[in-house]
């Protein structure tokens, strides 16, 4: 009860423009979230370093620049700037950035300036760009007489050090949050029948050339991946087919008549079904009747000299789930079927390709004709 009453508060407080996150995406429960992994982290970093390096008392424990660091790294974990490298690399280089310009150039104006532009060209051209890194050689430069006495140790001890540790202890504690970090990139489509057409899921729509054209024209340094974008660009085209076909559930065009087979059955009992049947998978289930996973020619043809039968995972839907929403599961190269279940793994029915397609067919051409405007 009393989670569920934190939940609404923190719902009634993310809808409230003042507390809105201004990252799209972001919910207040992130950013508790990110305030925690903070606190963690900034701790244990200082509490590590001052048994690693705690010896000399005029030697800052953990340098400013891990704060900033740390708002990246626990408040956006996805961003291209939040990975371990540009963390690790970008706070250490520029420090060492930092260090060398304070020894070449005696003039502190024109040293604090060189040493922050000098820096982002180091880290542009390391892929280590992370903004905390302009910090880093700054601090190498005004740090005090402690940071100019360490010299080019500076940039390892403690920046390096204190940087390794935090980027550890992120990992560590988005794992426990449930969260994927270091953030996995989107992956592309790809044409499983290697062959050089491209994805079904790529040949209508935007294209990659759109993509580039866009961010050309918008003229703007965006915070996220080139692959990620295309991925959500094709998210929302998918969710928008969706809410415009959402009348359409699995249940209305799934096939009810299923051909299954056992478990116990023999290779040769499958590949006789899919033949008589002339259809390219078949539900496998258990003794209960239960849904264990499919089998198909491809999976037969893998396991030739086997006196079992081979289980691939099944592909699944919902009745209730909007017949487009299948879209992705069948494009993919790979499924001909979903085999749509209920709670209980109990098998009502599938969805092949074949009964996909001609249903989007006729939606379409029922949407071309309520469209077309009649002749006068």
């Amino acid at each position: 009860m009393r989670r569920t009453r934190l939940r609404q508060i923190a719902g009634w407080l993310g809808d409230r423009p003042f507390f809105a996150p201004i990252l799209t995406g972001a919910t207040l429960g992130d950013r508790l979230i990110g305030c925690l992994g903070a606190l963690i982290g900034i701790c244990l970093t200082g509490m590590v370093c001052n048994l690693a390096i705690g010896g000399d008392p005029q030697l800052p424990l953990i340098v400013a620049p891990m704060g900033a660091s740390a708002v990246l790294l626990f408040a956006v974990p996805a961003s291209p700037l939040a990975q371990p490298w540009p963390i690790v690399g970008g706070n250490t280089i520029s420090a060492l950035v930092g260090v060398a310009v304070a020894h070449l150039v005696s003039d502190p104006l024109l040293a604090v300036g060189l040493a922050v532009s000098l820096a982002i060209l180091a880290m542009s051209l390391t892929r280590s760009l992370h903004p905390p890194g302009g910090a880093a050689a700054l601090t190498a430069v005004i740090g005090g007489a402690a940071v100019a006495r360490s010299g080019f140790w500076f940039p390892l001890v403690p920046v390096a050090i204190n940087a390794l540790i935090l980027v550890a202890l992120g990992m560590l504690f988005h794992r426990l949050a449930g969260r994927c970090y270091p953030h996995r990139p989107a992956v592309a489509p790809v044409n499983q029948h290697e062959t050089k057409d491209v994805p079904p899921a790529l040949r209508v729509g935007f294209t990659s050339a759109d993509i580039d054209a866009a961010i050309a024209k918008n003229q703007e340094t965006l915070d996220i991946s080139r692959d990620d974008l295309d991925a959500l660009l094709r998210e929302v085209e998918h969710e928008a087919l969706i809410r415009q076909h959402a009348a359409l559930a699995v249940a209305d065009v799934m096939s009810c008549d299923v051909v299954t087979v056992m478990a116990d059955e023999t290779p040769e009992e499958a590949q006789r079904l899919l033949l008589q049947h002339k259809i390219r998978t078949l539900p496998i289930l258990d003794q209960t009747g239960r849904l264990i996973g499919q089998v198909g020619l491809r999976e037969l043809a893998a396991a030739m000299d086997t006196v079992r039968l081979p289980v691939a995972e099944a592909v699944t839907a919902r009745p209730s789930e909007p017949a487009v929403a299948l879209l992705p599961r069948l494009t993919d190269g790979l499924s001909h079927i979903v085999i749509v279940t209920d709670d209980d793994r109990r098998v009502l029915g599938v969805v092949s390709q074949t009964d996909l397609l001609a249903t989007l067919a006729r939606s379409l051409a029922h949407g071309a004709t309520m469209t077309t405007p009649t002749a006068v």
